[in-house]
């Protein structure tokens, strides 16, 4: 890598520049725009006694250059935590470069501090990149469909 990459919990300052990089992940994987008002409300999730949200940027130099963000959860089968690693994204200056190797270490090693057994995750189908990355961690496929159902009030079934 021209300049390393450290990899560190995202700061309050970073806010303005990890929006940007959502907005560039969201964009990249085809999907809605972010909320409008995410630097606020993600400032809401990350900066509490108990966040249930965790991010860890990738920074080159003084910028951003990527981030992940992981949450516990639970499963029923298991009986057990696990965590859900959410994003992982990097700027694509930066992909090829060992920067995404040292963000899933980074997470890896912050959820079994937290007590998590296992990490889980989800990528496009479409995403070659992301999935040779994924495989090469030494992670294991689990085919599934992925739903989203709006909550807007009682159910409708």
């Amino acid at each position: 890598m021209a300049r390393s990459v450290s990899i560190r919990p995202v700061g309050a300052d970073d806010l303005p520049e990890l929006v940007d990089l959502i907005r560039e992940h969201a964009s990249y994987e085809r999907a809605a725009d972010p909320r409008p008002d995410l630097q606020t409300a993600l400032a809401a999730w990350l900066f509490v006694p108990r966040p249930r949200l965790r991010v860890l940027v990738a920074v080159q130099g003084d910028a951003l250059v990527g981030y992940a963000s992981w949450s516990p959860e639970a499963s029923t089968w298991q009986a057990a935590e696990y965590a859900h690693l959410d994003c992982l994204f990097l700027r694509e200056s930066t992909r090829g470069r060992g920067a995404g190797r040292l963000l899933m270490q980074a997470v890896e090693a912050e959820a079994h501090a937290a007590g998590a057994g296992e990490l889980q995750w989800q990528t496009p189908e479409w995403n070659d990149g992301a999935i040779r990355f994924y495989r090469r961690t030494g992670a294991r496929e689990a085919a599934k469909a992925r739903f989203t159902l709006p909550l807007t009030g009682p159910s409708r079934t």
